[in-house]
């Protein structure tokens, strides 16, 4: 059985990579950040898998670097 996406909050995101919202923005701005997910005027989610994936990149760069 395939998992459906999850999505989380912006709130969630900065919990599991330890940024704020504003370094979060920042990242989504210049493209270096998982793409939101529109909920409403004024919401946004991510999806988590593509959360952790951007996660384990970064992980993955320290251990090349």
């Amino acid at each position: 059985m395939t998992e459906k996406p999850a999505l989380i909050s912006l709130n969630d995101a900065c919990r599991l990579t330890s940024l704020s919202r504003t370094a979060i923005n920042r990242a989504r701005q210049a493209g270096r950040f998982p793409q939101a997910v529109c909920l409403g005027e004024k919401r946004v989610a991510f999806v988590r898998s593509e959360v952790e994936q951007w996660i384990a990149d970064r992980i993955a760069s320290r251990v090349q670097a």
